[in-house]
């Protein structure tokens, strides 16, 4: 039963997806450009399930969404937005490792004091991540986001000039940091709309539709 769950959520996203490439220009390199961030769905298709044969497809007992990975203060915000949804024990967090090698900072300040004023009034505009780094060459520097593509690094230098805060660079920084998951368990299909809603507000995270961990 569960996996023919598994298959109607697949066909749901799909259909979603089908339904925005027709929703603009005839041309498929218009249709690609038009796509909002196809990179963050990655989805077990029916025919990849039904290769895994009749044991294995067994397996699928368990079927969970994984929406990750989220630096503490997009899950923090995260969970709010899907808090109407009362999932209660259908959502679990877990630690994801990630392997960073952008980020985005402004260029060192004259001392901490200045530093940790600009951070103050970056929070006070609704900026996420600010921090202030405390050693190192780029000392007083203020930190505004870790990244793993170089994309999604220049994607957030773009949004703060939008806003008319300028002077944020792209660094090479490889680092392993610690990052949330969020799982949902049997997702209802509201908690499916929600997160297709909820997925371009979260640049850094990916939706993805699978069996379950046995922790999750």
């Amino acid at each position: 039963m569960r996996t023919v769950v598994l298959f109607l959520l697949l066909a749901n996203l799909t259909l979603f997806g089908y339904t925005r490439l027709d929703s603009v220009g005839s041309g498929e390199g218009a249709r690609l450009a038009q796509q909002v961030q196809p990179d963050k769905i990655a989805l077990l298709t029916p025919q990849q399930v039904a290769a895994l044969g009749p044991a294995k497809a067994a397996a699928l007992a368990d079927v969970c969404v994984e929406w990750g990975p989220m630096t503490d203060t997009d899950r923090a915000r995260a969970l709010t937005d899907l808090e109407a949804l009362a999932l209660g024990k259908l959502l679990s967090q877990k630690r994801v490792d990630v392997a960073v090698a952008y980020w985005v900072y402004l260029p060192p300040f004259a001392n901490k004091a200045a530093a940790d004023k600009r951070a103050a009034e970056l929070r006070g505009t609704g900026i996420r991540d600010v921090s202030v780094v405390d050693g190192g060459p780029l000392r007083h520097a203020v930190a505004l986001g870790a990244f793993r593509s170089e994309d999604a690094a220049n994607a957030l230098v773009a949004d703060l000039g939008k806003r008319g805060i300028g002077g944020a660079k792209v660094g090479a920084r490889a680092q392993t940091v610690a990052q949330t998951a969020l799982v949902i368990r049997d997702p209802p299909q509201p908690a499916i709309a929600k997160l297709r809603e909820l997925a371009p507000g979260y640049p850094g995270a990916e939706v993805r539709i699978g069996t379950c961990d046995k922790a999750a």
